[in-house]
């Protein structure tokens, strides 16, 4: 989501008195459901901004107010960064958005809206299989609101065996991992990661956070997810490939690929992760043209099983006539 495109509606709708999807599309030379995504991002955030419903219909600024870069308030500011963008993850052009609109607020509204600009990170990826539109969980706007203002907060959470518990958590920041929500904070016990949908309270103090000198979100939660992809994939298989296969393999495995030296006949070493030699191999059989899996022996034996199994399934089935 482009920083420029979303300041460009609300000056859309500071302009007209309503406009529709289709015209935001039409004006924006984006896709209607691009332009749909974006007006009911810049409402869910909190500014201005909601829908008329029915024959005629589109979106208006609420109460017909005229909204511009020095009108905004310090919420619809912060509002408008949280939407627009992690500045730390965030591509080049947008984040020289961000810079250009952070010198445009008035002075009383820059730091907040510098602190919403990295207080939140999308990681599009997912946990496993799930594909499911990530849901609003109850307390996320008061989270996000005690990690912008920098405060503390004293946390109800309910764990995963349903336990619940009680603390105060300095947060850091809030990331978005596929269809789940997480907060980021240290505790007493070091750095820790709650899924928001298990915050059962929240209470925001007077208190300071206390931040880690030099901590980036971004950094952080790169670093939480390859500890937890690692417990999850914990076995390891070695297996050398041809340089231009690399491509390939980072596709098809991502980060559970860590390439190595080159092998003295110029093919290169890899270590691949998975969880358990048997579902490896299985994942490895259909990489046969790109890799050859050198240890651990388990897991060449199983791809020999899968391919004598292949074989003895495929041999002698008739080919089948295809369009002539």
């Amino acid at each position: 989501m482009r920083a420029d495109r979303l300041v460009a509606i609300l000056l859309l709708l500071q302009q007209r008195e309503q406009v529709t999807a289709s015209e935001v599309a039409l004006e924006l030379e984006v896709s209607e459901r691009t332009a749909r995504r974006d007006l009911e991002a810049l409402s869910v955030a909190g500014l201005p901004v909601y829908s008329v419903q029915g024959r005629g219909g589109g979106w208006r600024l609420l109460g017909g107010a005229r909204t511009d870069l020095s009108g905004l308030t310090a919420g619809e500011a912060r509002a408008l960064f949280l939407v627009a963008g992690p500045a730390s993850t965030a591509p080049p052009g947008v984040k020289t958005a961000l810079r250009k609109l952070v010198r445009a607020l008035p002075e009383p509204f820059r730091e907040q809206a510098e602190a919403a600009a990295t207080s939140l990170v999308v990681d599009p990826g997912h946990w496993g299989s799930s594909r499911h539109e990530p849901r609003r969980p109850r307390f996320l706007d008061e989270l996000q609101e005690a990690v912008i203002r920098g405060v503390q907060v004293r946390l109800g959470y309910v764990d995963r065996k349903g336990s619940e518990t009680e603390r105060t958590v300095h947060p850091l920041g809030i990331v978005a991992k596929g269809s789940t929500w997480y907060l980021v904070s240290t505790t007493e016990a070091g750095r820790r990661t709650f899924r928001i949908d298990r915050v059962s309270s929240v209470e925001l103090t007077d208190d300071s956070v206390q931040r880690p000198e030099g901590f980036d979100l971004a950094e952080s939660w790169r670093e939480i997810a390859d500890e937890v992809d690692r417990k999850r994939t914990p076995f390891e298989a070695q297996a050398t490939c041809a340089p231009d296969a690399l491509g390939l393999l980072r596709m098809a495995l991502g980060v559970r690929l860590e390439v190595g030296g080159s092998a003295p006949d110029g093919r290169i070493e890899i270590v691949i992760r998975g969880r358990d030699e048997y579902t490896l191999a299985g994942e490895l059989a259909g990489l046969n043209d790109w890799l050859e899996v050198t240890g651990p022996q388990g897991v060449r034996d199983h791809l020999a099983s899968i391919g004598l199994a292949l074989v003895a399934r495929y041999r002698h089935q008739p080919r089948r006539a295809g369009p002539e």
